[in-house]
């Protein structure tokens, strides 16, 4: 081969190799690890949604380190409705979960969970705590590499009542005792650890011997040994708290003092112009009255709420620690919300199953390196289930077609973007029916089998003041109707 054949040889070989690395590059990276952090019944209470009176210090730190969506919203305000949608990325009457028992594997067979579908495309996954609603809905192996669950340990009173027992009667495992100490505990943990009346008070447990400070100890384990090896991440981390009974260690209860809870009283009549089904009668569970203010349960209740808040935001603190400690910040993507909202009497209400925008809102932070603007707000209307689409998109990944909601990548480097989504859409079972709300940046409009809500949000953030019967709204009342009708049709499809 003459030295002209050789040259031209050389340099087709160079073009061939170098067409290659381009691929090759991208074959060797790895994707990026997900941490999923959802916690239980958490509203917007929190510092970073603007409650200034509850210390969340970790999440403060965190928002300077990340981006935080101002307007993001469950879309049923209950914890298996709405987890079986921001799990599936469908609403849920796509899922046909529309209540606690109903599982989508038997209403929507062959759906593919967020977790399976990182497992199915390279990452090892695992969950502890509160993920998927209980361990009947819990998509097990096909989901998860690994999955665990902790209880509480017992209580302290228990355990001296216990103790006490054992020394007059003997083991409480003997036939003769078992009836006898069921009772006897029943007695002497009621109050704290009953879901009705909701349980709440000082545990008298540490950190380390509450469910939620086992849950985030064992997700610094797994950062710590890396079970993935060479694999990239998904863990999911469900903090129970604060959801009912509203035990915590005694020290976040003493930053609480009752003297320096406060709230705004709601005028007794309020529900007079309201529609009858859009309240829930939770309320009376927690020793409620329709209309009236028992100012001294409010604040033991509120205490015990903000207490948890307070207890579950120093766990997130040692997660996010061992992110750092161990080396993955930097290619880590960190999500951090809730189920769903809670009330805590205001409306009269206490609880969950509501459309107003404390049961429906819920906190929303991501940072998602290299991409999320540190300290960045954003007020873009925002949806749970746009959780799975938007990490498919931040991991390079090929979304599954069924998913309803929208990718969030976009904004991620733009916050003063809106995006293309107008409304959030939420629903809620009532009887045989269901209660539908569509919220946008200004506005929340709700229907009931009973009549119809509508706040403009500019100057009634609390939604007191229900405009549906005046006259001068209903131009604004009337394109309500018209949008919810095409969302009912949309979304409705499976």
């Amino acid at each position: 081969m003459n030295s002209r054949s050789n040259y031209l040889s050389l340099v087709a070989f160079t073009c061939l190799t170098l067409s290659f690395i381009p691929l090759l590059v991208m074959s060797q990276q790895q994707r990026p690890n997900i941490l999923f952090v959802v916690c239980d019944d958490l509203n917007t209470h929190v510092s970073t949604s603007g409650h200034e009176p509850i210390l969340t210090p970790t999440l403060s730190k965190f928002v300077k380190e990340s981006m935080t969506f101002n307007r993001a919203f469950c879309q049923y305000p209950v914890c298996g409705p709405s987890r079986a949608s921001f799990l599936s990325g469908l609403y849920p009457q796509s899922t046909g979960v529309l209540n606690n028992t109903f599982d989508i594997r038997k209403t929507r067979p062959g759906t593919i969970s967020m977790p399976r579908f990182f497992m199915e495309n390279g990452y090892w996954t695992a969950g502890v705590g509160k993920v998927f609603h209980n361990t009947k809905s819990d998509h097990g192996d096909v989901a998860w590499n690994e999955s665990l669950r902790f209880d509480n340990d017992e209580l302290a009173v228990v355990r001296e009542a216990r103790e006490k027992f054992e020394a007059e009667h003997g083991s409480i495992d003997k036939n003769p005792n078992k009836r006898k100490w069921k009772a006897l505990k029943r007695q002497v943990s009621g109050k704290l650890d009953a879901q009705t009346p909701p349980g709440r008070g000082r545990s008298g447990l540490t950190d380390t011997q509450h469910k939620d400070g086992k849950n985030a100890r064992q997700v610094v384990k797994w950062l710590k040994d890396k079970p993935n090896g060479d694999k990239p991440f998904f863990i999911a981390l469900g903090l129970q708290k604060p959801h009912v009974p509203f035990l915590a260690p005694d020290k976040y209860f003493d930053l609480y003092p009752f003297d320096k809870i406060i709230y705004e009283t709601d005028r007794s009549n309020m529900w007079d112009f309201l529609p009858q089904s859009a309240v829930s009668k939770r309320y009376e569970a927690f020793g409620f009255e329709m209309g009236k203010e028992n100012h001294p349960l409010r604040k033991e209740y509120m205490q015990a709420y903000h207490a948890c808040i307070s207890f579950i935001d120093a766990q997130l603190g040692l997660v996010l620690d061992a992110v750092k400690k161990n080396g993955l910040w930097e290619d880590t993507i960190i999500v951090f919300t809730s189920d769903h909202g809670y009330h805590l009497g205001d409306h009269f209400i206490w609880g969950k199953v509501t459309l107003f925008d404390i049961g429906a809102k819920v906190p929303f932070i991501v940072r998602a390196p290299g991409l999320s603007k540190a300290g960045a707000t954003s007020e873009a209307m925002v949806e749970l289930i746009d959780v799975y689409p938007t990490l498919a998109d931040l991991t390079n990944l090929k979304a599954p077609d069924h998913l309803q909601g929208a990718s969030l990548r976009p904004l991620l480097g733009h916050p003063e973007r809106l995006g293309k989504k107008k409304y959030a859409y939420s629903v809620v079972t009532r009887g045989p029916g269901l209660g539908y709300a569509l919220r946008n940046q200004n506005w929340r409009y709700g229907k009931w089998p009973d009549g119809e809500e509508l706040y403009n949000l500019r100057n009634d953030p609390q939604e007191k003041n229900n405009l549906a019967k005046k006259d001068h709204i209903k131009e604004k009342l009337e394109e309500f109707r018209a949008d919810l009708a095409n969302k009912q049709k949309q979304f409705s499809k499976k």
